[in-house]
């Protein structure tokens, strides 16, 4: 168990240590999302990142924002990742990645499935 939901409102995260990994669990607008906590750059603590969206593919000179509350922000050189799938944002082609987990309420508990 992570928290008891009414402790773990909207905004909140948590780094737990499960397996002798860092596991970051996040409660975004966007729902509940659990990442590990190493970014595949230089493995900074990425969990220590922003939680934010991002500007989307679109027109030249137009910018459209999306993924609000979706995207964690690397703290050390800012590359992104989305929160749901681990993909990174900043280069699509690479197909770099975050580890990610199950995470879920259950009788009133945020649980992590990892």
């Amino acid at each position: 168990m992570i928290a008891k939901t009414d402790e773990f409102p909207v905004g909140a995260r948590k780094i737990v240590r499960v397996g002798g990994r860092e596991i970051g669990v996040f409660h975004t607008s966007a729902g509940l999302f659990a990442v590990r906590n190493s970014c595949p750059h230089q493995a900074a603590p990425l969990c220590l990142g922003v939680v934010t969206g991002t500007t989307l593919p679109s027109m030249p000179g137009e910018y459209v924002w999306g993924m609000e509350g979706q995207v964690l922000r690397c703290p050390w050189h800012g590359w992104e990742f989305d929160l749901q799938t681990g993909a990174g944002l900043y280069d699509p082609d690479k197909h770099e990645r975050v580890a990610i987990y199950e995470v879920k309420i259950d009788n009133g508990e945020v649980v992590l499935l990892a």
